[in-house]
Protein backbone atom coordinates (compact mmCIF):
# COMPACT_ATOMS: atom_id res chain seq x y z
CA UNK A 1 0.00 0.00 0.00
CA UNK A 2 2.67 2.29 0.82
CA UNK A 3 4.43 1.52 -2.27
CA UNK A 4 1.44 2.28 -4.29
CA UNK A 5 1.08 5.56 -2.79
CA UNK A 6 4.51 6.71 -3.02
CA UNK A 7 4.32 5.89 -7.40
CA UNK A 8 1.23 8.05 -7.37
CA UNK A 9 2.49 11.02 -5.05
CA UNK A 10 5.48 10.59 -7.79
CA UNK A 11 3.43 10.79 -10.66
CA UNK A 12 1.28 13.60 -9.19
CA UNK A 13 4.70 15.71 -8.80
CA UNK A 14 5.40 14.55 -11.95
CA UNK A 15 2.46 15.91 -13.34
CA UNK A 16 2.52 19.03 -11.27
CA UNK A 17 6.06 20.23 -12.89
CA UNK A 18 5.54 19.66 -16.09
CA UNK A 19 2.19 20.90 -17.08
CA UNK A 20 2.31 24.27 -17.66
CA UNK A 21 -0.01 26.90 -15.33
CA UNK A 22 -3.35 27.62 -16.37
CA UNK A 23 -2.70 30.86 -15.45
CA UNK A 24 0.29 31.25 -18.28
CA UNK A 25 -1.96 29.36 -20.90
CA UNK A 26 -4.53 31.93 -20.19
CA UNK A 27 -2.12 35.02 -20.82
CA UNK A 28 -3.40 37.04 -23.75
CA UNK A 29 -3.00 40.62 -25.14
CA UNK A 30 -4.64 43.28 -23.19
CA UNK A 31 -5.06 46.85 -24.94
CA UNK A 32 -2.73 49.11 -23.93
CA UNK A 33 -5.19 52.20 -23.95
CA UNK A 34 -9.17 52.34 -24.65
CA UNK A 35 -8.15 54.60 -27.38
CA UNK A 36 -6.01 52.24 -29.50
CA UNK A 37 -6.18 52.02 -33.07
CA UNK A 38 -5.27 49.86 -36.04
CA UNK A 39 -1.67 51.78 -36.56
CA UNK A 40 -1.32 51.52 -32.48
CA UNK A 41 -1.53 47.93 -32.78
CA UNK A 42 0.31 47.34 -36.00
CA UNK A 43 3.32 49.34 -34.51
CA UNK A 44 3.53 47.47 -31.39
CA UNK A 45 3.86 44.09 -33.73
CA UNK A 46 6.54 45.38 -35.92
CA UNK A 47 9.05 42.71 -37.00
CA UNK A 48 6.73 40.44 -36.13
CA UNK A 49 4.28 38.24 -38.26
CA UNK A 50 0.53 39.21 -38.38
CA UNK A 51 -2.58 38.25 -40.39
CA UNK A 52 -4.73 41.50 -41.35
CA UNK A 53 -8.27 41.26 -42.94
CA UNK A 54 -9.19 43.55 -44.82
CA UNK A 55 -12.83 45.03 -45.64
CA UNK A 56 -13.42 43.04 -48.46
CA UNK A 57 -12.91 39.98 -46.38
CA UNK A 58 -9.48 39.16 -47.77
CA UNK A 59 -6.08 38.56 -45.45
CA UNK A 60 -2.67 39.01 -46.16
CA UNK A 61 -0.57 37.30 -43.91
CA UNK A 62 3.52 38.52 -43.32
CA UNK A 63 6.22 40.67 -41.06
CA UNK A 64 4.89 44.01 -40.22
CA UNK A 65 8.16 46.21 -41.69
CA UNK A 66 7.28 49.52 -41.32
CA UNK A 67 3.89 51.54 -40.57
CA UNK A 68 3.16 55.08 -41.61
CA UNK A 69 0.59 57.29 -41.19
CA UNK A 70 -1.99 55.63 -43.73
CA UNK A 71 -0.11 53.03 -44.96
CA UNK A 72 1.33 49.76 -43.32
CA UNK A 73 4.17 47.53 -45.25
CA UNK A 74 3.83 43.78 -44.41
CA UNK A 75 6.82 42.12 -45.96
CA UNK A 76 7.56 38.21 -46.54
CA UNK A 77 3.53 37.02 -47.84
CA UNK A 78 2.93 33.92 -46.79
CA UNK A 79 2.14 31.36 -49.65
CA UNK A 80 3.60 34.60 -52.30
CA UNK A 81 7.50 34.47 -52.22
CA UNK A 82 9.31 37.05 -53.21
CA UNK A 83 6.32 40.01 -52.51
CA UNK A 84 5.35 42.01 -49.86
CA UNK A 85 2.46 44.36 -49.76
CA UNK A 86 1.77 47.98 -49.09
CA UNK A 87 -1.72 47.77 -47.41
CA UNK A 88 -4.06 51.21 -46.12
CA UNK A 89 -4.71 51.21 -42.79
CA UNK A 90 -7.87 52.51 -43.05
CA UNK A 91 -8.99 49.56 -45.25
CA UNK A 92 -8.24 47.04 -42.69
CA UNK A 93 -10.97 45.10 -40.78
CA UNK A 94 -8.10 43.27 -38.34
CA UNK A 95 -4.98 42.51 -37.11
CA UNK A 96 -4.02 39.17 -36.18
CA UNK A 97 -1.06 38.35 -34.19
CA UNK A 98 0.23 35.18 -31.90
CA UNK A 99 0.81 36.09 -28.18
CA UNK A 100 0.67 32.31 -26.99
CA UNK A 101 2.41 29.58 -26.81
CA UNK A 102 5.92 28.56 -28.32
Amino acid sequence: MKTMMRVLLIALFCLMVHAPGASAQEKGYELRSAAATVKDILSENIGKRVIVRMDTGDNLEGTVSKVGDSLVHIAKLSGRDFYDATVRIDKISAVMFKVRGN
